[in-house]
């Protein structure tokens, strides 16, 4: 309980965030990709550790302090028994730790309303990936893995990639481009891209599965929020966010948080839309990929001692044709550190309700004045016959 508190007192007493990126750390290779975002703030230290080593993944994780390094034995970690290769030294100074894995893209077809047709599933532990160092921009804080199948008997990914694309944050906005997506400086974006891959079927769905590692006494729960205010993110009126919470008191502690939509361009606009759908919180009956960097995080203890959930996020619908004809598809989703941005009215968009709401108001308030002002008048120029 005093963690949880102290993790809260944290964030809430972080403003900006001095972020850096490191390729690799302590590893002159580029076979395999690990990128650290280091967050430093005035009392704690945000650590975010992606890497394609497995099943892509991200380690979040948060320490009391501002001095917390990380740590990698490069040659436990590339070897089949990882456990206890990454950590976070001085190791008591970690307050809260979770992880997030992309495992697998499903792609299927509806043959009618109640039939689907599924093809192989694409498991991402058996991706090859580019060297994320060519992407990495230390200015602007962004990196992409790059990859595609190992194997590709069908040939679809011939002219095509799957790609995560990871943007760091120093202080609170808003991306300019859609979704739009709110941020803190105590969260981080991760866009989901497919360019180029050929479907297998006609007018296919494409869904990704995401597991989420958490520790005892942390219990993951999806939420809903939906609101008719569709200023930032156009046609656009629900907010999903997979939230972790103590079981105890119900406080956040970390968060993925998404807009129900993908797109079908890379300068998406309020056409190129696709159909985003959520499908329930489960708890996962299968273990994580023994090369995961979660593994060299969490140790053996996954599945015991720390819970796996898993969501599936589907992308097509009515409108799945956009990925056939453009063979694009886009999905942005924030993940971070204790409650998730919300919405809120711009100025602009309460001006203009004041002002349909208010104009009523001041007509029926001048037309009593009037109305009243008239009957006094004609009162007192009343003369009696008599």
């Amino acid at each position: 309980m005093r963690r949880l508190l102290l993790l809260a007192g944290l964030l809430a007493a972080a403003g900006g965030r001095e972020v850096s990126m490191q390729y690799n750390p302590g590893w002159n290779g580029s076979s395999v990709n690990l990128l650290h975002v280091r967050a430093v703030g005035p009392n704690d230290t945000l650590h975010y550790v992606w890497s394609s080593i497995g099943a892509p993944a991200v380690l979040l994780v948060v320490t009391e302090g501002t001095s917390s390094t990380l740590r990698v034995n490069w040659t436990q970690l590339l070897s089949p028994a990882p456990d206890g290769a990454i950590r976070i030294e001085p190791a008591g100074s970690v307050v809260y730790s979770t992880a997030v894995v992309f495992t697998k893209v499903f792609e299927y077809s509806k043959a009618n309303a109640l039939e689907e047709v599924f093809y192989p599933t694409y498991d991402l532990s058996d991706f090859s990936w580019d060297s994320v160092n060519r992407t990495l921009n230390h200015t602007a804080l962004t990196a992409e893995f790059v990859g595609g199948p190992a194997t590709d008997p069908s040939g679809s990914f011939s002219n095509g990639s799957l790609a995560f694309r990871v943007t760091a944050y120093e202080t609170s906005g808003r991306d300019e481009t859609l979704p739009s997506l709110s941020h803190t400086a105590n969260s981080s974006k991760v866009e989901f891209v497919l360019a180029g891959a050929a479907p297998r079927g006609n007018s296919s769905w494409f869904a990704l599965e995401m597991a989420t590692v958490e520790e005892a006494g942390v219990v993951q729960r999806l939420h809903l929020a939906r609101s008719i205010d569709d200023e930032y993110t156009p046609t656009i009126f629900e907010t999903f966010s997979l939230v972790a919470e103590s079981r105890n008191d119900s406080s956040m502690l970390s968060f993925l948080q998404w807009k129900a939509t993908a797109y079908g361009s890379q300068a998406p606009k309020r056409e190129d839309s696709i159909q985003c759908h959520s499908g329930s919180l489960k708890a996962a009956n299968w273990t994580l990929p023994r090369s995961s960097i979660v593994l060299a995080y969490f140790g053996e203890g996954i599945g015991s001692t720390y819970t796996i959930s898993a969501v599936n996020i589907s992308f097509g619908g009515e409108d799945g044709n956009i990925y056939e004809e453009k063979r694009y598809l886009s999905w942005s989703a924030l993940l971070g550190f204790g409650q998730p941005p919300k919405d809120t009215f711009s100025p602009l968009v309460i001006s203009i309700m004041a002002v349909a709401l208010g104009t009523p108001m001041v007509l029926l308030v001048v037309g009593s004045c009037v109305v009243l002002f008239a009957q006094g008048k004609r009162y007192t120029e009343y003369e009696p016959i008599n």
